[in-house]
């Protein structure tokens, strides 16, 4: 949707949601007995849902992902005025489950979660006469794609986790204790949530643009299969995706962050951020952004790990590389030109806000066409080893780069080198969208430590392809048990 209206209806619904604590009634009653009563609600409902994805402070797709995950990589470090002992645990490997950053990825996913279940069941027993049921099988849908979405991550994060599928109405302790499923039956109800959602409409009009979309619904479920090491799922689902010829490929990378070409032809889902205008601004561009250049004032938190090798991995000709980092920049204050120390961050600075990158109007992208792509490339790959259309795939993404096509430079790589080459392209093409710690873990624990301790992280172990069971929940909740990997530790 157009983000001023998205962001209307989300400011609407979170003040509906809202009551000061002299009201005689609690929220949640509110909530459940209240509001769900017509499609208007309904639909602000389910807008609201998507605020959980980027919402105000450090939340989930608005740096979260960053300090509570990818510091944990090759590619990343704590920068300079990353103060917070708790991220810079993480940036060397010495989290635990009292680590706060896990809490709060554990807690601000259940909560997304419960907002999406909630608008579930209530939308279900929506009036016939308030609703139409076009509008409540779709909006149904879209909370079921979040859902998805969220859940996820948690798998990829935490391995077993409580699988939650409906609003909690009573303080039972069959309520309140819920037990870890095991991975692949999260798995299976992540799937089941995409396969129903896959019916929402492939495009909406402009009021509605950012909602998630059919194709939004079958490009994650291309990477859950993936992930799960689905191939041939994976193969269709993304070849389903490309066929479709719903997107494409900017001609330039640069394009894929222009405020301009927002929700543009190769954003499949996007967070949708705003800046000076009473919403929300992406504060990655404010985390990475120099500290010492007058008139920039950027915080400098999230900072390139320099010994992963990350900067010099590109070719001179790659134009992503410009676009993803920056060495010089120019003060919009004394007008001088100042050369940084390392590379930095560059993907989400907004030149429309100079001196507060904190109201950068920059979306992330969730996932976009050139994922397709590559998600299509490697499973072909690891069905039938390195074929022409899997050439083809990962050969489009390096041609918009600007560097040579893969079957021209090695054209006879086997499966296991192919492999190499996908994760290679995936790394270069994804720096700062919160994709290299999955990429790492999901090709298991011997490769992620290899990496990790060849970028000097020398702490690295099996463990840390998962992240502890946060401490709080485990005392909270004595059905809980820490990942197998973290006892002890």
């Amino acid at each position: 949707m157009k983000t001023k209206q998205l962001h209307y209806l989300i400011i609407l619904t979170l003040s509906l949601f809202s009551c000061s604590k002299l009201d005689e009634k609690p929220a949640a009653l509110l909530v459940s007995d209240q509001f769900y009563e017509n499609e208007a609600q309904a639909t602000a409902a389910v807008t609201a849902a998507y605020r959980k994805l980027y919402d105000s402070g450090q939340s989930l797709y608005n740096g979260l992902f960053q300090i509570g995950v990818e510091m944990a990589t090759d590619d990343y470090e704590a920068g300079p005025r990353a103060r917070n002992a708790h991220v810079r645990a993480i940036s060397g490997l010495t989290h635990d489950s009292s680590n706060d950053r896990m809490e709060q990825l554990w807690k601000q996913s259940y909560d997304a979660i419960n907002v999406s279940n909630i608008a579930i069941d209530r939308i279900a027993v929506i009036d016939a006469s308030k609703i139409s049921e076009t509008a409540r099988t779709r909006l149904t849908n879209e909370a079921k794609f979040l859902r998805a979405l969220h859940y996820f991550n948690l798998v990829r994060w935490f391995g077993g986790i409580p699988v939650v599928l409906h609003e909690v109405t009573s303080l039972t302790p069959e309520n309140l204790y819920v037990e870890k499923a095991a991975e692949d039956a999260v798995y299976l109800q992540i799937i089941q949530d995409l396969k129903d959602a896959e019916t929402l409409p492939a495009t909406y009009g402009a009021a509605d643009i950012g909602r998630a979309t059919s194709g939004a619904v079958k490009s994650l479920l291309a990477k859950v299969y993936l992930t799960h090491k689905d191939w041939q799922l994976a193969a269709d689902k993304s070849k389903e995706v490309i066929d479709g010829k719903q997107y494409a490929l900017f001609d330039e990378f640069a394009d894929v962050f222009n405020v301009a070409a927002k929700n543009g032809k190769e954003h499949i889902f996007s967070a949708q951020f705003k800046g000076n205008a009473g919403y929300q601004g992406n504060s990655l561009a404010s985390r990475s952004a120099p500290a010492d250049v007058p008139g920039i004032n950027g915080d400098y938190a999230d900072a390139l790990h320099v010994a992963g090798g990350l900067y010099e991995s590109y070719s001179t000709t790659d134009k992503r590389r410009a676009v993803t980092f920056v060495t010089q920049i120019v003060s919009p204050v004394n007008g001088q030109l100042y050369t940084l120390a390392t590379p930095q961050f560059n993907k989400y600075y907004d030149p429309a806000v100079v001196g507060n990158q904190s109201q950068s109007s920059k979306n992330l992208s969730i996932i976009r066409y050139a994922e397709v792509l590559l998600i299509y490339a490697e499973a072909v790959n690891e069905l039938n080893g390195p074929t022409t259309a899997a050439y083809d795939a990962i050969d489009l993404v390096r041609s918009r780069a600007g560097i040579s096509r893969l079957q021209d430079q090695v054209p006879a790589l086997n499966k296991d080198e192919f492999r190499d080459a996908v994760f290679q392209e995936r790394r270069k093409e994804f720096v700062y969208e919160y994709q290299r710690w999955f990429d790492l873990v999901r090709r298991g624990p011997e490769y992620y430590i290899r990496i990790l301790k060849a970028a000097g992280k020398t702490l690295a172990a099996a463990r840390h392809i998962h992240f502890p069971t946060p401490q709080r929940e485990l005392n909270l909740n004595l059905k809980l048990k820490q990942h197998p990997d973290w006892v002890g530790f």
